[in-house]
């Protein structure tokens, strides 16, 4: 399996490709602020094709290149119905102060095909097959994609901003709930293995197994802890 990832813009946002391999079909995760280019000269490294773009969530940062990079190539872009709104209206989403930094130089909208996602959804994309999970507190509509292991690779799980290494994703913005996050990464995350490689929405890449042992929200839910005793700060 092929994954090429780049961070992109001003919140390096990872953006991921996704392949069996060089020179096939492939599909493209969170292609946020600044990732076109990014994106054009990845398929060009490996040759690849595009066959979809899928969303994590609907954050600016990272879907602001949904609508060139979808028109540049044909292909629709997925994303949860709670979320899709922020295609069209990032500044609801984030805030009217945070956006109004941004709202100048991008052109929002809606790609020409847009799917929704589902829970318990079975995307077959590329030659792969991509778990799909709800997993709302950051937003209303995050999701996450799992690719199943092998024997040659472990398991992926792509975690948007539910998970990252040694932290969770913020629940200050509009439609976050630190209560929500917290049952996601319980209904989510702990059943994964250990060995689960982690690609998250920002940052290095990790493992359930490490997060299980340092990551301060994880053993917080893995004890069974609620919201109100779990820590607050998230990224």
């Amino acid at each position: 399996m092929l994954i090429a990832g780049f961070p992109a813009g001003a919140w390096g946002t990872n953006c991921y490709l996704v392949a069996p391999a060089a020179g096939e079909e492939c599909v493209i995760i969170d292609p946020g602020h600044q990732a076109a280019q990014g994106v054009e000269d990845a398929l060009k490294k490996h040759r690849l094709k595009p066959v979809a773009v899928i969303l994590t969530h609907g954050h600016i940062d990272h879907v602001a290149s949904v609508v060139p990079v979808c028109g540049a190539n044909d292909v629709p872009a997925w994303i949860h119905p709670e979320d899709r709104y922020m295609l069209s209206d990032p500044e609801k989403a984030i805030g009217r102060s945070f956006g109004a930094q941004l709202m100048g130089e991008l052109t929002v909208g809606e790609p020409s095909d847009v799917k929704e996602l589902t829970d318990g959804a079975q995307l077959k994309l590329a030659g792969l097959d991509f778990s799909v999970a709800h997993a709302p507190g950051h937003t209303k509509g995050s999701v996450t994609f799992q690719l199943p292991e092998s024997a040659e690779v472990p398991s992926v799980f792509f975690s948007g901003d539910l998970l990252f290494a040694g932290s969770i994703g913020r629940t200050d913005l509009p439609g976050g709930s630190h209560a929500e996050i917290l049952e996601s990464l319980a209904r989510v995350c702990l059943p994964l293995d250990d060995s689960t490689v982690v690609l998250p929405g920002h940052n290095e890449h990790t493992t359930i197994g490490r997060e299980r042992a340092t990551n301060p929200y994880l053993r917080q839910v893995a004890a069974g802890l609620g919201a109100d005793e779990a820590p607050r700060r998230g990224m």
